[in-house]
Parts: C-alpha cells; structure tokens; sequence
C-alpha cells in the first residue's frame, strides 16, 4: 500500500517566556506565548488546527524583523500582541497524491481577539492565505520554485491588507 493511503497525525505544543530576558535590546519585556497544534493528512490531503495565546504585559518579542516560531504566525499579521488568543484551520494538498509531484495547495485562517489595544477596545483580527505553489522536479530548471500568494487581512484597530504575492525559490545540494 502507498503511503498517500495511510493517515498520520502531527502536532505541536510549545511555550515560550521573554520575561526580562530582553530589555537591554528592546525595552520592556513580559511576555509568555502559549501555542499548539493538531494535524491530520491522508492521500495528500491535510487539516490543521491550531490555538495560540498570549500572556503578559507586552506583545511577543521582535529583537530583528523575523519570523517568529509561533504557530499562528502567517506572513501579514502575527497574531502576537499583547493578551491575544488567536485560533487556526488550515487545508493543504499534495498533488503527488494524483501523479503531479511539486505541485501544492495551502489555504489558512486565523482568527484572534482579545487584543489589549490601549484604545478603550478590545482588538480583533483575521487573516485567509490561500497558496498554489510549483517546484520543478528535474532538467535544467530543477529545484526551482514558484508560489502565488492571495492574503486577505482583516482588523478593527490596524490596516487592512490586501496582498498578492509572487515567491520564486531555488534550491541546491551545497555537498
């Protein structure tokens, strides 16, 4: 039997604590994510659900403009300020699953609320990503990928995004 006929489960569960850690960098920090994740995937299908909340009186540290490791962190909003709980479902397919190897689809929400904006308000977000992506799999153009990205990002107490993206990518064995 092929391994697109048999499921697999996947999770996470992390903590993270910046509690002083680093105000010498960047000011005052208090700040403990809680997250997790559950997922399941048979025949190239995926489903994914995730919660993720924050604690304390800042929002998550940022010491350089990265990625952070948090589960709910998509490319336009990070669903990371201060009190927020934010929650996750997110769809994947494989096309291998039909015979078109590299060829994938990804869409994802997240929501989140309790936003301690400082406004009088409580701040509420959400944002859809929807990807089609393509890594060739041989000749010259080997390794070489391309993704579409549609993002639709929502919020009562930041801007509105609306983005379209295009990701090229190449990779290579160094050894």
């Amino acid at each position: 039997m092929h391994n697109y006929f048999r499921p697999s489960l996947s999770g996470t569960l992390a903590q993270y604590d910046a509690v002083e850690d680093g105000d010498h960098l960047i000011g005052k920090v208090d700040n403990r994510a809680l997250y997790g994740t559950l997922g399941v995937a048979r025949s190239g299908h995926a489903v994914t659900v995730g919660y993720q909340r924050m604690y304390g009186d800042t929002a998550f540290p940022r010491v350089f403009a990265n990625i952070a490791p948090l589960a709910n962190e998509l490319p336009t909003y990070d669903f990371s300020s201060q009190d927020e709980v934010s929650y996750q479902v997110r769809y994947d397919y494989d096309f291998a699953a039909v015979g078109v190897p590299g060829l994938l689809f990804s869409t994802r929400y997240v929501v989140g609320n309790n936003v301690e904006t400082g406004r009088g308000y409580e701040g509420k977000d959400s944002e859809r990503d929807i990807d089609m992506s393509y890594v060739f799999q041989s000749g010259p153009v080997k390794g070489f990928g391309i993704r579409l990205r549609d993002a639709v990002a929502r919020s009562n107490y930041r801007t509105d995004i609306d983005e379209y993206r295009v990701v090229l990518s190449y990779t290579w064995k160094l050894l």
